[in-house]
């Protein structure tokens, strides 16, 4: 199935910075999410992210569940993924305009899940594209006057 990831971006009208800022606490994640999913993050987890960081979020997909997520990739600023168990990955990439804008992109990528055909047997790619360009816009429209 080609690159086994999915993506969309969009430019935002804030500074890389502030964005980071949002994106590294997890208790914002559902003020974000655009999926429904993201319900609230776990209280044992840290308050922000950095690179090997684990945290816990509340979810509901039909039923509620919890997830752990490990923070694998980051730079302060300008990128920010996290693992959950089977593998897959949520990035986060900016990069600042350099005039109050920043181009963000959110990408789901399935190619290091331990099981990732099980992933394109459920549809998730294209259900968590569709999540992607709503959290992007919900982003988007945070920060618009």
């Amino acid at each position: 199935m080609g690159t086994k990831r999915v993506s969309d971006k969009r430019v935002v009208d804030a500074g890389a910075a502030e964005i980071f800022e949002l994106l590294a606490d997890p208790a914002k994640h559902p003020v974000i999410d655009g999926s429904g999913t993201v319900l609230a993050s776990r209280s044992t987890g840290p308050r922000r992210l950095e690179l090997g960081a684990r945290f816990g979020m509340d979810m509901r997909m039909g039923v509620p569940y919890k997830i752990l997520n490990t923070v694998v990739e980051f730079e302060e600023g300008r990128l920010i993924a996290w693992r959950h168990f089977y593998g897959h990955r949520w990035r986060w990439e900016l990069h600042d305009l350099g005039d109050g804008r920043t181009e963000v992109t959110e990408t789901f990528d399935w190619s290091t899940a331990w099981a990732g055909f099980l992933l394109e047997l459920a549809r998730f790619p294209a259900k968590n594209l569709k999540g992607i360009r709503a959290t992007l816009d919900r982003l988007q429209g945070m920060y618009q006057g």
